[in-house]
């Protein structure tokens, strides 16, 4: 078993030069990336939300993450707008604060927000008010999160890139191939 950190390098370096953008970031990422997949390991559901320019993204993962080919039990990704078609309602903090209610009845051994795009959307607002909601940000430093920009031509290829380095992370982690000991 080794290091998430050093498996991360790793694996970043197996995908050659098109995940070279990610060798200087993983410093960004591992943390983050650690912090979701102890949430998974703990029997948290990954509630998946996107702006409405990322609204691809999330059909992507929802399909990507439990295909038949992969060997492993299913993971707990749903997204939002599915569980909660008037999504696009949701305006004030009252709202939010319901919604927050009503996850916590369906999700009682807990939920993490995996939130995708930028800060000024109201579903940012929605993830940015759980502590340990795993958030990739365009455009906006914000502590605790992976920052993006949409200004670069290859964001959308990025964004696959990294869902499928988590993916690999997910099975590292299930099949105790990496510890986050620091150790």
């Amino acid at each position: 078993m080794q290091q998430f950190l050093k498996w991360t390098l790793e694996e970043i370096r197996k995908d050659g030069s098109m995940m070279s953008w990610m060798e200087e970031k993983r410093f960004e990422w591992v943390p983050l990336a650690a912090s979701m997949l102890k949430n998974l390991l703990d029997g948290h559901t990954f509630i998946v939300l996107t702006d409405d320019d990322r609204a691809w993204f999330c059909h992507y993962m929802m399909r990507a993450v439990n295909t038949q080919h992969k060997n492993r039990p299913l993971i707990p990704f749903v997204s939002l707008h599915t569980l909660f078609p008037n999504l696009h309602q949701i305006k004030t903090k009252e709202d939010i604060e319901l919604l927050e209610n009503l996850m916590s009845q369906i999700f009682p051994s807990g939920y993490t927000f995996f939130y995708v795009g930028k800060n000024s959307d109201i579903k940012m607002q929605i993830a940015k008010r759980k502590d340990d909601s795993f958030m990739w940000v365009l455009d906006e430093h914000l502590q605790n999160s992976f920052y993006l920009q949409t200004s670069d031509d290859n964001l959308d290829i990025k964004l696959i890139q990294l869902f499928k380095l988590l993916d690999k992370s997910i099975d590292a982690v299930l099949f105790a191939e990496v510890t986050f000991d620091s150790n």
